[in-house]
């Protein structure tokens, strides 16, 4: 195959061309090597450390000492640590807490606990301020309920999988089907989510709100189930972000991350929550363990 030389007049446009196609090249090249360099700290382990945090207050406005009420024979604050425990992607699980009681409590069972500031408005708070007093690197900080009980690990893993599989969030929770008859519930959260996953919304409220102001018994609402995690950086963040309208307005403070345009991963799992919010609450739990012969 013959191989024309340029012509002058052809020079300096060839010129330009090659500039153009070194430049794209080079691009190419260093988008290659970022993809390469991304890939392999995948696959080394992206946000792979992992501990659970569980926040816990003896002062509540619906059920003072909530953490220490007896569930069978043990203190909630137990039951929801040793169902933590069982979750396969957490390092560690530590309760964190400003009341002497509690940390008596959990470091009679085995616990780790940190003790944090009476300060703290929220439980995000309280893990972040954990954080820092653990020393330890942590990638992700998974916010545990204290008051769910029957919590299941799948849904500890499955939260923690969903942030490790979406760079583009700082936070990830989990849903189920809202039962029609806690519709107008203002202690069961809903959530709305996009066609891709991440969270629209969150509300005490019936959401989303038809013309006609009654539950729809045929749309699938979403009950959020609470627990959380947050890439660790980010929970550094969160505490300097003021509080927002909606945060305050709703208290929910996972509105804060949406209003401050940070994204939120969620999953959907079948999973009946059984929260204890007030006193009433420990008998139904109760009830339920024994029917399902959990010691």
């Amino acid at each position: 195959m013959a191989i024309c030389a340029p012509s002058s007049s052809d020079s300096s446009s060839g010129s330009r061309a090659w500039v153009v196609h070194a430049a794209l090249l080079g691009a190419a090249i260093a988008a290659a090597a970022g993809a390469h360099f991304y890939l392999r700290r995948w696959s080394s382990g992206f946000r792979s450390r992992v501990v659970g945090i569980i926040p816990a207050r003896f002062d509540s406005s619906r059920f003072q000492g909530k953490p220490l009420a007896q569930i069978l024979g043990k203190p909630m604050i137990q039951r929801t640590w040793e169902r933590a425990k069982l979750a396969s992607t957490l390092e560690n699980v530590v309760v964190a807490t400003d009341d002497e009681k509690i940390a008596e409590c959990c470091r009679g069972f085995g616990a780790d606990v940190v003790m944090t500031s009476v300060g703290c408005r929220n439980g995000t708070e309280r893990c972040n301020e954990a954080l820092e007093k653990l020393g330890k690197n942590y990638d992700i900080v998974v916010n545990i309920q204290g008051d769910e009980p029957l919590i299941e690990p799948e849904i500890i893993d499955g939260i923690v999988k969903a942030l490790q599989g979406a760079p583009d969030a700082v936070f990830s929770t989990a849903v189920t089907s809202l039962k029609p008859e806690d519709g107008l519930d203002p202690n069961r959260v809903k959530c709305v989510v996009d066609n891709h996953g991440y969270a629209i919304y969150f509300s005490r409220g019936l959401i989303p709100f038809n013309k006609s102001g009654k539950v729809n018994p045929q749309f699938p609402y979403l009950l959020h189930l609470g627990i959380q995690s947050f890439d660790a950086k980010f929970l550094k963040i969160y505490p300097q972000l003021p509080p927002t309208p909606l945060q305050l307005e709703e208290d929910l403070e996972q509105l804060k991350v949406l209003e401050n345009g940070y994204k939120m991963k969620v999953i959907k799992v079948n999973h009946d929550a059984h929260g204890v919010d007030t006193p009433e609450d420990v008998a139904k739990i109760e009830a339920l363990m024994r029917e399902r012969n959990i010691a």
